[in-house]
C-alpha cells in the first residue's frame, strides 16, 4: 500500500490543486492489481490471465458471482513511489508474443502511472498458455460423447 502527503506544493501524487489543503492518499495494492489487470486484458492479443488453475476457479467463481475478477493472474509489489507488476497471460495463437509483451508492458505502465502517480519499476509478463480458436470445450466438460468415442 502506497501513501502520499499532500503539502500544497504540488509534490508527490498531487497533481492537481488542492489550494494549500494538508492530507494523504492511500492507494491499496489490490487498486494497483486492478489497474494492472484492466490494462493488460486490453492489449491486442489477450486471450485470459492466470494459470489453468486460477483460470478454472476464476470461471466457477464468475459464474456464481455474475462478475470477471480482473486481478486474476496479477500480482503486483507497491512501494512508497514504484510498484513492480507481476502478469501471467494467455495469448491467442498467431500473435506475436514480443509484440503483444511490449504492448501490454506500455499499456499497464501508463495506465498505472496516470492513475496513482507511482512509477513503474518493471512489468513482468509470463505466458503461460496459447489459446488455439475452436478449442474451447463446448460446454460438455471435455467429455466426449458416444458418437466421438473410439472404443465402446
Amino acid at each position: 500500500m502506497t501513501t502520499s502527503q499532500s503539502t500544497g506544493t504540488g509534490t508527490g501524487m498531487s497533481t492537481g490543486k488542492n489550494n494549500g489543503v494538508k492530507g494523504t492518499t492511500t492507494i491499496a495494492d489490490s487498486v494497483v492489481s486492478t489497474i494492472a489487470g484492466i490494462a493488460a486484458r486490453e492489449a491486442t492479443g489477450v486471450y485470459a490471465m492466470g494459470s489453468g488453475v486460477s483460470r478454472t476457479i476464476g470461471a466457477m467463481r464468475d459464474k456464481v458471482s455474475s462478475s470477471d475478477d480482473p486481478t486474476r493472474g496479477v500480482k503486483v509489489e507497491v512501494g512508497e513511489k514504484q510498484a513492480a507488476v507481476d502478469l501471467g497471460i494467455v495469448i491467442e495463437y498467431g500473435t506475436p508474443i514480443s509484440q503483444a509483451a511490449d504492448d501490454i508492458r506500455s499499456n499497464v505502465s501508463d495506465s498505472v502511472e496516470t492513475m496513482t502517480g507511482l512509477e513503474i519499476a518493471e512489468v513482468n509478463v509470463s505466458v503461460l498458455d496459447v489459446h488455439i480458436p475452436g478449442s474451447d470445450d463446448d460446454g460438455d466438460g471435455g467429455k466426449a460423447s458416444a458418437d466421438d468415442s473410439r472404443v465402446q
